[in-house]
């Protein structure tokens, strides 16, 4: 039995992306439910749409080895949402656009790259994409599925002989297209121009890369203060409590102060220039002072110094208001190096909140990248829900176990894996080799 998304209104369906950093061919990450029935009822959805709807998958997680591209994949999210919501205005006239092409292959230097995504926006389903180089825009597209079939509501092009811009509008789209698209410069995208001249028709669209797809490039570099801002509603605070106290970290709550910026705070070795500029910059600000609570065997209060934790307790702290507000909105969250700092059994507690729907009743999504194998299990993840890249020609590849076959309930899917069954794993030469170690060859 499916558990269907009533009142879900936003979520990922596809991702693609060609030609970006160590990616040359076009690459897919489908959120797509594949025919298989295991882990169905608590690792997928329905979608909400009104015709057409399809199962889609909660999480999904990407191994392979150091290089191989898996944070590339997540830098291609990252830039393609980077360029939606600051073509308009950050990314002005002679700028240039912040990708970079496959370099390791000189026949395609020139050639464009290429994002397009699948996603439901207010119920809605989008598939949206373009091409660009770091000079300008080349193509953009639009296609809206609202009663099942797909409506054009803009494509854009380059004319060959003229190399001016080239529109078509569909009847389905409305709005003054005539200003939008002459406001629309070589570098900037027609969505983001047309929503900043107030597009009513594409707001959803953009809002869907500015409110829902939430992308942690680095885990070592979340700022905690967004945990401690949601600390101070009584309801989260008390989820945040409750987290604190499943995942075991002796901590009974947190007590948040405001006091004022104290220069005694900075390090001893910081450069006195560098020194004036933050107490020049911090004057009459106020900074968080932080403090866990514990108690002794005897039952008595203890507090410390939210900075005496541990490096994995800290991170947590950190986490957490994220994954709580992914969890409680429906987010989408891409996460680079999940395992980062977390005991196995964290990352399988983690993982295991996006696949329940008393912790999840909005089906928020799930993509990590991660080394960490214990959770590559049949008990946590279906086969479509685990991918894997692997360098080939010098370019990543991005494949899914369930091109794999695996015997439900028998396979040891990490034995496998670091048997080298399913690829994408690291290869190292001889140590002899690196350590300049040479043998000559008795005659």
């Amino acid at each position: 039995m499916h558990f269907i998304a009533f009142g879900v209104k936003n979520m990922l369906i596809e991702f693609r992306v060609k030609n970006y950093r160590s990616i040359k061919d076009q690459q897919i990450l489908s959120m797509v439910k594949s025919s298989t029935k295991e882990l169905e009822e608590t690792n997928t959805f329905i979608t909400p749409e009104k015709k057409k709807k399809i199962s889609i998958l909660r999480s999904s997680t990407i191994y392979g080895a150091n290089a191989s591209g898996k944070s590339n994949l997540l830098k291609a999210f990252s830039t393609m949402q980077n360029i939606v919501l600051n073509s308009d205005s950050k990314i002005k006239r002679g700028i240039k656009l912040p990708t970079v092409p496959f370099l390791l292959d000189s026949e395609h230097n020139d050639e464009p790259t290429e994002f397009e995504i699948i996603f439901i926006a207010e119920n809605i389903r989008y598939q949206y994409g373009f091409s660009l180089t770091q000079e300008k825009i080349l193509e953009e597209w639009l296609f809206a599925f609202p009663e099942g079939s797909a409506q054009t509501w803009f494509e854009r092009g380059i004319d060959e002989d003229t190399q001016n811009i080239k529109w078509y509008f569909g009847s389905k789209f409305t709005g003054n297209k005539k200003i939008w698209s002459e406001s629309t410069r070589d570098n900037a995208l027609f969505l983001s121009t047309a929503v900043f001249l107030n597009s009513e028709q594409l707001q959803p669209i953009y809002d869907w890369f500015q409110n829902t797809l939430h992308i942690l490039e680095s885990t070592a570099r979340i700022n905690p203060n967004f945990t401690y801002d949601l600390y101070k509603n009584e309801k989260y605070k008390n989820k945040i409590n409750n987290f604190l106290n499943i995942a075991d970290f002796d901590i009974e709550e947190l007590l948040i102060t405001e006091k004022q910026f104290d220069a005694s705070s900075l390090p001893d070795d910081i450069p006195q220039e560098l020194k004036n500029d933050i107490l020049k910059d911090m004057k009459d600000k106020k900074m968080l002072d932080v403090k866990s609570l514990h108690k002794t065997v005897q039952g008595n209060d203890v507090y410390f110094d939210i900075r005496d934790e541990s490096d994995g307790t800290r991170k947590f702290l950190a986490f957490i208001g994220p994954w709580i507000d992914t969890l409680e909105n429906g987010y989408v969250l891409i996460i680079d190096e999940l395992h980062d700092n977390f005991h196995p059994l964290m990352v399988r507690f983690l993982i295991e909140l996006f696949h329940s729907d008393k912790t999840n009743p909005k089906n928020a999504q799930l993509i990590f990248t991660s080394h960490e194998t214990s959770v590559m299990t049949q008990e946590i993840f279906r086969r479509d829900q685990i991918w894997f890249c692997e360098k080939k020609n010098k370019a990543t590849e991005l494949y899914s176990l369930a091109e794999f076959k695996i015997r439900k309930g028998v396979t040891d899917i990490e034995k496998g894996y670091f048997s080298g069954r399913y690829g994408a794993l690291p290869y190292f030469k001889s140590i002899d080799r690196m350590m300049g170690v040479q043998y000559v060859q008795k005659s």
